[in-house]
């Protein structure tokens, strides 16, 4: 895996990513946006981060660092190449705007009207370049009476039911420890940025994608409003256990490790209570759905944890195997690392980074057989490519040197 802008990567080349040709401004931080950016990269798109020259995307600074280098922009930055732009300021705008005519897409997520405010909205992007695609990731979307209220991922986790069916019955409800819904809300806006590419392509224009970070995560929640709807039915907090099938959670085994099982599918039901010892079960009449399985989950957990609690973790991924019943280890991120499938599937790769050497990282997302995506290089100092890409379009060193005077660099 090559290091630096304009190599080429053991797992692909940039002639081969179905995106390649695409142009993506990332004007976004924190981390919805810069993460949609991100996959587009991934897979071919020309990324330009374009962040303030004195306040840089905070995800530099979030987490544990190594040598004063923050390790979460390593990925969150990667395949994209970094400039500084003040949009406050007159250069600024100008130079955004003879960008912007020629890029295909603008990704942001300022509070609503501060584009608007820098003479930097719709209407004069739009104008610059008629096919460009604007995507504004915001925490409550552009309009509605949250519109200008601060927006993060948490809020959202909260706002749309997740946090209120997560955790034990009797306990508070459970917050992620990671930023869940921003993660979603940025797949959802790549999802929605290559739509509007799409639609692109039969209009021949570009089009405002409004991305509202507590609708996504919604989505994924499934069908509550609909089960509210038609049957007023409120999904408590179950903690591990499902009110859909059982036995589901997680178990010890006879060497502390722990496991998580899962009998969405009846026939795996089936096979579970043979292998413990308990067919019996299965022909009780409440045993024959899922949901009535579930009311019964105190004796099928039972049944199931005094068996697991018997055997090591290995004997009972083994048996478990054998049997073709559903079980995975629950496993911290040295297990994930080592993890066999993981491996064969290359999820995990390595990345050569000029600043901190080989990094280990998520691969691209998903495999493609003909076009593959591609990490070309991690994260990138900030402002590294600020005069290469502004020479690219065709500013002379004059001129960026007066951007510099004006602040606007």
């Amino acid at each position: 895996m090559t290091g630096s802008p304009g190599q080429t990567s053991l797992t692909g080349s940039p002639g081969q990513a179905p995106l390649t040709g695409l142009r993506v401004l990332d004007l976004a931080t924190l981390f919805a946006g810069p993460l949609a950016a991100t996959m587009l990269g991934d897979f071919g798109a020309e990324v330009i981060k374009i962040e303030h020259p004195a306040k840089p995307d905070p995800s530099r600074g979030h987490g544990p660092s190594k040598d004063g280098v923050g390790l979460w922009w390593k990925l969150l930055g990667r395949n994209k190449r970094t400039i500084t732009l003040n949009l406050s300021k007159p250069g600024g705008r100008e130079t955004l705007l003879r960008l912007a005519a020629t890029a295909d897409v603008v990704i942001e997520n300022f509070r609503p009207g501060t584009l608007e405010k820098w003479d930097l909205g719709w209407e004069e992007l739009s104008a610059a370049n008629p096919r460009l695609v604007l995507a504004r990731v915001t925490g409550f979307g552009q309009f509605g009476p949250y519109a200008h209220r601060p927006g993060f991922g948490t809020l959202a986790e909260a706002m749309s039911g997740f946090a209120a069916i997560t955790g034990e019955p009797d306990a508070p409800p459970v917050l992620p420890p990671f930023g869940l819904a921003d993660s979603i809300a940025g797949l959802a806006t790549a999802y929605a940025v290559m739509t509007a590419l799409t639609a692109r392509e039969r209009t021949g224009e570009g089009q405002v994608v409004d991305m509202a970070i507590i609708e996504p995560i919604l989505t994924v929640l499934g069908p509550q409003p609909l089960w509210y709807d038609q049957l007023g039915h409120v999904q408590p907090r179950t903690g591990n256990r499902s009110a859909n099938n059982a036995p589901r959670n997680t178990y010890r085994t006879a060497d502390g490790s722990w496991v998580a099982v899962s009998t969405s599918a009846q026939s795996i039901a089936e096979r579970l209570m043979r292998l413990v010892g308990r067919p019996e079960l299965i022909d009780e009449p409440w045993f024959a759905t899922g949901a009535d399985r579930a009311r019964h989950a105190d004796v099928l957990d039972e049944a199931v944890g005094a068996w697991i609690a018997c055997r090591t973790r290995a004997e009972v991924l083994e048996a478990f195997e054998k049997a073709e019943a559903a079980v995975a280890p629950i496993q911290d991120v040295r297990d994930v690392m080592t993890d066999p499938q993981y491996q064969a599937l290359g999820t995990l790769t390595t990345v050569d980074d000029p600043e901190l050497g080989p990094l280990r990282m998520q691969n691209v997302l998903f495999r493609l057989s003909a076009t593959p995506g591609a990490i070309h290089w991690a994260g990138r100092p900030h402002g590294a490519d600020t005069d290469t890409v502004l020479t690219e379009l065709g500013l002379t060193e004059p001129e960026i040197g007066a951007l510099r005077s004006e602040g606007a660099l």
